[in-house]
């Protein structure tokens, strides 16, 4: 089996539960934050529908400066309604999917780095930066999100088996 293959796999139970979570964050909240050094819930729905994006900045070139010298820095964009996220989400999950699909195990082996300001962050090989960078970075932000639900009293979606809120059933 392809390295993809796991990937693909991965991937696609990943994105059902994301899609879930981000179904529920209500456009009247987009400005709620927990607390000052947080992010704002629209905010935070907006880099997690923007994470899948991140497969192919990792796949198709060896490096990703966030704050080049000679461009503007990267901006995750931001989303202004619900509608507009799950648009956003499901546009990258479709160029993501396709990118993963055609990926080749030797590309894994290659080195990749984050950069900012043409300072190198960490470099890793790509099957490293998938596994921690985008698949581990989007479960992280999407446990984040699900405390912003509960805090408002909005359900929480069954994600790994059910939740306080949902039987999985």
């Amino acid at each position: 089996m392809a390295i993809r293959d796991g990937f693909l796999n991965e991937f696609n139970n990943e994105v059902a539960g994301t899609r879930k979570t981000l179904e529920r964050v209500p456009e009247k909240l987009f400005a709620w934050k927990p607390h000052d050094k947080s992010m704002s819930m629209g905010d935070l729905a907006s880099h997690i529908a923007n994470i899948p994006s991140w497969i192919g900045h990792t796949i198709n070139a060896d490096s990703l400066d966030l704050m080049p010298v000679d461009k503007p820095k990267v901006e995750t964009p931001k989303a202004k309604t619900n509608k507009e996220l799950l648009e956003m989400f499901d546009k990258n999950v479709v160029e993501a999917r396709a990118i993963l699909a055609k990926m080749e195990d030797s590309e894994l082996h290659r080195n990749w780095s984050l950069m900012g300001g043409g300072k190198v962050f960490f470099t890793m090989p790509k099957i490293a930066v998938l596994r921690n960078f985008v698949f581990n970075h989007n479960v992280h932000h999407r446990a984040q999100l699900g405390v912003y639900l509960r805090l408002n009293n909005i359900p929480v979606p069954s994600l790994y088996g059910p939740s306080a809120d949902e039987s999985g059933m």
